[in-house]
């Protein structure tokens, strides 16, 4: 009970501004170093692949960006249930702050998807079930930001992105595992599995993971930084609001 406590007060604005602080130079720092050593080393230090030639090498941009884009709504949907439960400011906040990050890793990894695909397809896009899926996935990041937009009291703007979120829960699910609902489409399986014969191989997976692993921090960094505008921008909004009333 103590330790539910302690977890529920990080969702203090006060506490949260606090605590945040002095992580996300840190945070910053690694995120920096993992997506300079993933990358030189994946673009550079690996060879090409006997199959996709140096076309491969764009794994070290599609996957980690694609595999943030589908868990950076995944964050968003646990942030909103929290407001919508707990009635938290700083969850539904954090879950406003990561949807541009979220829509940018969609549409890095659309782009880089098309550039890997056009060589190995023969086309830049096809209405595959994961390509599908994902583009609609972008449209609903879109939709999502639109809505927080569009509303200008932030408790029913919390409210209503917290129900879009939540349907838009069942494209991130189909994104990523689309392959595996429906066998057709172009779209290969996943490059990281326990099956060895479906896995990348092992020349490519260090590297993959060291990318992962930056892109992953520089997520939870964006974030942070971008919650506590958001925080700073609902205190200055309040006393904006009191000011008038005054």
């Amino acid at each position: 009970m103590q330790t539910e406590m302690s977890l529920w007060s990080y969702a203090n604005p006060t506490r949260f501004m606090a605590t945040t602080r002095p992580l996300l130079p840190w945070l910053s720092a690694l995120a920096a170093a993992c997506l300079v050593v993933g990358l030189v080393w994946g673009f550079f230090f690996t060879p090409d692949d006997y199959r996709q030639g140096s076309t491969v090498k764009i794994i070290y941009l599609h996957v980690p960006s694609a595999l943030m884009a589908i868990n950076a709504w995944f964050m968003m949907l646990v942030a909103s249930l929290i407001w919508l439960i707990r009635r938290h400011h700083v969850s539904a906040l954090a879950a406003k702050a990561a949807a541009p990050v979220g829509v940018t890793m969609t549409l890095v990894a659309l782009v880089t998807g098309a550039v890997w695909g056009s060589p190995m397809w023969g086309t830049w896009w096809a209405w595959d079930p994961r390509l599908t899926s994902f583009l609609i996935l972008f449209l609903f990041y879109l939709g999502y930001m639109a809505l927080w937009a569009a509303i200008e009291d932030p408790d029913t703007a919390a409210d209503l992105t917290s129900v879009l979120c939540l349907v838009g829960s069942v494209f991130a699910v189909l994104s990523r595992y689309a392959v595996n609902f429906w066998n057709q489409g172009l779209h290969q399986g996943a490059s990281l599995s326990l099956d060895k014969e479906e896995n990348v191989a092992d020349v490519f997976y260090i590297p993959l993971l060291v990318c992962i692993a930056g892109f992953v921090l520089l997520f939870v960094a964006l974030v942070l930084a971008r919650t506590r505008t958001e925080i700073r921008a609902r205190r200055l909004h309040a006393l904006q609001l009191r000011e008038r009333m005054a």
